[in-house]
């Protein structure tokens, strides 16, 4: 099929890709990669009678270090992220997170900013910014805003963003020079989305875990942040967590669901251990070295 019709906009500036969504009254969707905009398009599920391109806004690409943590622009390609250098070094976890994100091919088009606001529950990026404690900066004609990600995904594909709003950038904040990454998720085929999976960050004080965030991808409608889990974390000795009972923990806030690709109970069955498998190989690799 094709799409159906509709005007194409390319605004330069943030005020005027809001201005557009404000007088479009609900009718205007955003476009960065396109890579799941337009095959939706093309099956015409998404009719909007305006198609806003912010790949030409200034300031709309690049990583920035700012107070206490990076930043990053929301058109950011996939790709550049996952071979810059800042991430590299501040944000690791999304750089790993990055490898298993689609394919080379659609990493090139696909934005930070378009799988975060999309909100795909199987998707790495917006677990990542759940586990993390990210900040989503937003604008509209009204002004600016920011959320934190834990209260950002209210459903499925549904976020707090209001219509006439789009995401500006994402903060990640800094988890510490010991902080150690986490992440396993289980996929059909590489770069499909994953039918179970886990991001998290752990920042040590001596061999004391003094800060964890841990997030599920495809364990329920949204992100599902493991807070039981983390809290109970804090506090311990690396080497002495009681693995078991924390997979326990970890699971409580989870939803799993039944469709063609898995059910509900063999998400639930192998997220678990997917957990325990991940955390204790961080354990091990950090008692090693």
């Amino acid at each position: 099929m094709k799409p159906a019709p509709f005007d194409y906009v390319a605004p330069k500036t943030v005020a005027e890709a809001c201005t557009i969504l404000s007088e479009a009254g609900g009718g205007a969707t955003l476009i960065a990669g396109g890579q799941t905009l337009m095959p939706l398009l093309n099956l015409r599920m998404s009719q909007p009678f305006i198609l806003v391109d912010v790949n030409h806004i200034e300031g709309f690409t690049g990583v920035t270090r700012v107070a206490g943590g990076t930043r990053i622009a929301p058109a950011t390609r996939q790709a550049a992220a996952l071979n810059d250098e800042t991430l590299a070094s501040y944000v690791p976890v999304l750089v790993r997170a990055l490898g298993h994100v689609g394919h080379h091919q659609t990493r090139n088009r696909g934005t930070i900013g378009g799988s975060v606001a999309l909100g795909e529950p199987a998707a790495e990026m917006p677990a990542c910014a759940v586990a993390l404690g990210a900040t989503i900066e937003i604008a509209s004609v009204r002004g600016t805003r920011t959320i934190a990600a834990r209260d950002f995904y209210i459903g499925p594909y549904m976020t707090a963003l209001e219509p006439d709003e789009l995401v500006t950038g994402i903060v990640y904040p800094d988890w510490g020079d010991s902080h150690l990454v986490l992440f396993n998720e289980l996929a059909q085929r590489p770069g499909d989305f994953a039918l179970t999976g886990l991001v998290g960050a752990l920042s040590l004080d001596g061999g004391t875990i003094a800060r964890a965030g841990l997030a599920w991808m495809a364990m329920g409608p949204t992100p599902v942040a493991m807070a039981e889990a983390e809290a109970a974390m804090v506090g311990q000795s690396l080497h002495e967590v009681d693995v078991a009972a924390l997979s326990e923990l970890a699971l409580r806030p989870t939803a799993p669901f039944d469709d063609h690709h898995a059910s509900a109970e063999y998400r639930r069955t192998v997220g678990k251990r997917l957990f325990e498998k991940t955390l204790r190989a961080v354990t091990q690799v950090k008692e090693a070295a």
